[in-house]
């Protein structure tokens, strides 16, 4: 009888050895997607901080951007400081094709100047973090081409949104 209550835990205990394991890594994946999801929106959160702290300055300035050609429908707004650089929003913006992307590019005396890339979200939404020009020249305008993926050094493909 001893033997048997002996085996018959033995078999309890393995079992819940294998099910512990198992929910142990089910808990680190969690804890994993956790993590990312919180540094995700920490960084959202210091972005709209430093959004709002941008629209106080009154050297701040909003510049609508309207779409054009493959981006008709879409719509974008730059909250841009000389001083601060700003953010660029877009909605509206379907994802680039396969090979290409969306080049930012600032406007102002002489040729456009490379301001990043956008990486098109599911619903069609873009943000990105604008520097401000470090040889200090004054920017006018913004527009988004659409180029073949790498660094382009100026604009070659269609314009998809543009401030003027």
């Amino acid at each position: 009888m001893v033997a048997g209550a002996a085996l018959a835990g033995a078999f309890v205990a393995g079992r819940y050895e294998a099910r512990l394991g198992l929910m142990a890594r089910e808990t680190a994946a969690l804890r994993h997607r956790l993590e990312r999801d919180v540094a995700a929106l920490a960084e959202a959160a210091a972005a709209a901080r430093e959004a709002v702290e941008l629209l106080r300055d009154p050297r701040t300035e909003v510049v609508p951007l309207r779409g054009r050609g493959p981006g008709a429908g879409a719509t974008g707004r730059a909250v841009w400081n000389a001083a601060r650089g700003g953010h660029l929003l877009v909605a509206a913006l379907p994802r680039p094709p396969a090979g290409r992307a969306y080049a930012l590019w600032a406007l102002g005396a002489g040729a456009p100047r490379p301001a990043g890339v956008l990486r098109v979200g599911d619903a069609g939404r873009a943000t990105l973090r604008l520097a401000p020009d470090p040889a200090g020249r004054p920017v006018t305008g913004f527009a988004v081409t659409l180029e073949p993926e790498g660094d382009a050094a100026a604009p070659t493909g269609p314009t998809v949104l543009a401030s003027r």
